[in-house]
């Protein structure tokens, strides 16, 4: 009986040490997100369409679950806006006019998160991979069109006090929207739940 009880106690010990080495068990970030991107005007067959790059604002939220020490999977939800003035030229008259467009563009990813903490910092890297849903809207014309994505980067947390941490983030996203493919860094800024 002794021998049962030696054993059980072990077995607890042993993983109250191992659940106090994990830094968290996970966490949830929301934030502010800013990303270069494209607003296009896909038009009818007799006006020329057109793309161009835009400053797209927006927020992104993501939920990391640790299932080792340092090692995670992060579900990433971002939603950037932006609009920007657009040459539409017709291939008959009339001559080119300029038209406003309203881009929005949505991406949702997962895949792992590597992260150590050193104090009151956290460093982390990852690689995501999911699908992106562009849609633009301006003079009368109307588009959308959805892809795969990929986002490579990381960051770094900074505990502000326990459970919560400031968090400073940069990703290059890769796109292939409209038929053609997107490269643009995307930073984002926010807080970091702990849990």
């Amino acid at each position: 009986m002794r021998r049962i009880a030696g054993i059980l106690l072990g077995i607890f010990l042993v993983a109250g040490m191992a659940h106090a080495q994990i830094p968290t068990s996970g966490n949830i970030f929301i934030g502010y997100s800013y990303s270069g991107g494209d607003v296009f005007v896909h038009a009818p067959p007799e006006v020329q369409s057109a793309s161009h790059s835009a400053t797209l604002n927006g927020w992104q939220a993501s939920l990391e679950s640790k299932f080792l020490p340092w090692i995670g999977v992060v579900a990433d939800l971002a939603v950037n806006y932006g609009s920007h003035d657009l040459p539409v030229c017709g291939f008959v008259l009339p001559p080119c006019s300029i038209v406003n467009v309203d881009g929005k563009r949505y991406t949702l990813m997962l895949g792992p998160q590597v992260s150590v903490p050193i104090g009151k910092f956290t460093p982390f890297a990852h690689a995501l991979f999911g699908g992106a849903h562009m849609s633009n809207n301006g003079g009368g014309l109307s588009s959308s069109d959805t892809s795969f994505a990929t986002a490579i980067g990381g960051g770094i947390d900074y505990k502000i006090i326990k459970g919560l941490a400031l968090r400073f983030q940069g990703d290059e996203l890769r796109t292939s929207l409209y038929g053609g493919t997107q490269n643009h860094l995307r930073f984002s800024t926010g807080i970091d739940i702990r849990f």
